[in-house]
């Protein structure tokens, strides 16, 4: 099996992503950063904003066009309505991520087999999968600039800049600039020229350096286009955006600069070998590429350093991070393959026998979580948990077979193998686990009452809704509507504001929608009150 996987491995990364979360993630409720995304997208298909933008109905230049036209492309064609199909665009830029990262690694000289585990490595990182729906722009604007980045490399390594190269190289990084703004540029492309300059030195004469920075300043401009157009056709609205957006890198959610240090927790599963990796006095004579190690080393290490140096962090900002420190992993986790046969110290292989026998055990113990998560749920649910416990538990006790024989590459595998178990068989059980109080808003869409929100309600809840739901409420006071009999949807009504209406309208409660799939995690931003109003 593992032969076939390496002998199509551009196919197997692509497969893998499908197989693992191409059906079932759907599964997972709708992010407020998402539902900004899909309902944008919905707009752009029912009113034709598809260059300057909104958010229901109303102007909202955040963040750049381009991840919502795939968005609006995909729900077209199958359906606006299914989050599959919207997420299904994310899924394949991870799974570009892995392939980029394999094709990037063949270059540095890295054998196929090794190449292939780094991709691997990248597309089973925590945050390279929960990025894709905690903030899905940041996928596709590293996504670009990897592919960006790869063609990059090329002409670093030959010193020569081919006329397909070169556009293939604008086209991806104007891609990038027009997902998220020049986010990428900063924390991935610069980190990427510094440690390729420290690693391998440049080649090529002076005037193929003004070409590159030429080629640079094109692909910035081409994707920057959007940008100039909002800027002049709606000025106003724009001008206040951008300054809203600015003043949160210095003020919003700000951390010390060692905030980042952690960083290598992100890659989840991958954690242990991730630290063991940025041990560079350790590792450096023990790599097969001395070179590329210290390249990906240094890409890693000034990605983060550049983090910190920004007031505003979120964890989700060091997603792209994870994208060298898999390069730099692979490393690691190939030296274990070569040679765990013959390590000695206990300093070198307890490390290894706790990474992989803890995911085995969690493997093999996985049915006990089943008094909690199926404990109100019956009948179909149970048989697919008591299933998935079985394969999991059977993947567990191969990764412990494989760890005593010390056959390192069968264990990472079993390890992937794992991951996609998860994806494939646990993650749909989680539909199962909405709480009782759980009350979609979508119910109202059949509803012949027109629909207002008074304070406004969540994203998540406009998109559920299927429609615009217009505020009454603006800076001018309450705004009246045309018709007589009406519903109006509040997450947090203020007295006045009632008591305002209640001297036109006769008002009657009707129900609590509360879109909160869990207890645990609780927002009062997704509880809404339905009123009736009737003009007296």
């Amino acid at each position: 099996m593992i032969e076939r996987i390496e002998k199509y491995p551009i196919l197997s990364l692509l497969l893998f992503v499908i197989v693992m979360l191409g059906f079932t993630l759907d599964s997972i409720p709708v992010t407020i950063m998402e539902a900004r995304n899909f309902i944008s997208a919905r707009e752009m298909l029912t009113d034709d904003n598809w260059i300057l933008t909104t958010m229901n109905g109303e102007a909202r230049y955040q963040k750049p066009p381009l991840p919502t036209w795939i968005t609006a492309i995909f729900g077209s064609v199958f359906s606006i309505t299914s989050v599959l199909a919207l997420r299904w665009p994310t899924l394949l830029f991870v799974a570009s991520i892995g392939v980029s990262i394999y094709l990037l690694s063949k270059k540095l000289e890295l054998a196929k087999a090794h190449s292939l585990i780094n991709g691997f490595i990248a597309i089973t990182s925590f945050y390279v999968i929960g990025i894709t729906v905690e903030a899905p722009w940041d996928i596709y604007t590293h996504g670009f600039l990897l592919m960006a980045l790869y063609q990059l490399f090329l002409m670093f390594q030959s010193g020569k800049t081919s006329i397909l190269r070169s556009l293939l190289f604008v086209l991806f990084l104007a891609g990038s600039v027009l997902s998220k703004g020049p986010v990428s540029l900063y924390v991935l492309f610069l980190p990427f020229v510094i440690a390729y300059g420290i690693a391998f030195k440049f080649r090529g004469k002076p005037i193929h350096f003004l070409k590159l920075i030429s080629l640079l300043v094109f692909g910035i401009v081409l994707g920057g286009w959007w940008y100039f157009h909002v800027r002049v056709a709606d000025p106003e609205t724009f001008t206040a955006i951008a300054e809203r957006e600015t003043s949160n890198w210095s003020s919003y959610n700000v951390r010390p600069f060692y905030y980042y240090w952690s960083f290598f927790v992100q890659s989840g599963l991958w954690t242990i070998p991730a630290f063991i990796s940025l041990l560079y006095p350790y590792l450096k004579t023990r790599v097969s590429n001395l070179k590329a190690y210290r390249f990906s080393f240094l890409w890693t290490l000034i990605a983060v350093i550049l983090l910190s140096v920004i007031p505003e962090k979120k964890s989700r900002y060091l997603m792209p991070v994870l994208i060298p420190l898999a390069i730099n992993i692979g490393f690691y986790i190939d030296y274990l393959i070569r040679e765990f046969k013959t390590i000695t110290s206990k300093k070198e292989t307890i490390p290894v026998y706790f990474q992989f026998g803890l995911i085995g055990t969690i493997a093999i113990l996985f049915w006990a979580s089943g008094f909690f998560l199926l404990s109100d749920t019956e009948g179909f649910a149970k048989i697919r948990f008591f299933i998935a416990s079985a394969v999991i538990a059977i993947i567990g006790f191969f990764i412990f077979k494989n760890l005593r024989a010390k056959l390192i590459k069968n264990v990472f595998y079993l390890v992937v193998a794992f991951m996609m178990s998860i994806g494939l068989l646990v993650l749909p059980l989680a539909k199962g686990l909405a709480q009782e109080h759980y009350k979609s808003v979508a119910e109202l869409a059949s509803d012949d009452l027109k629909l207002y929100t008074l304070d406004g309600v969540s994203p998540e809840a406009i998109y559920n809704y299927g429609s615009k739901i217009i505020s009454i409420k603006t800076k001018d006071g309450i705004l009246i509507p045309s018709e007589k009999q009406f519903r109006l949807l509040t997450s947090s009504s203020k007295p006045e504001d009632i008591e305002a209406l209640a001297k036109l309208y006769h008002i009657k409660f009707i129900d609590t929608y509360d879109l909160n799939f869990s207890a645990r995690n609780h927002k009062s931003r997704l509880v809404n009150q339905l009123y009736e109003l009737t003009l007296k």
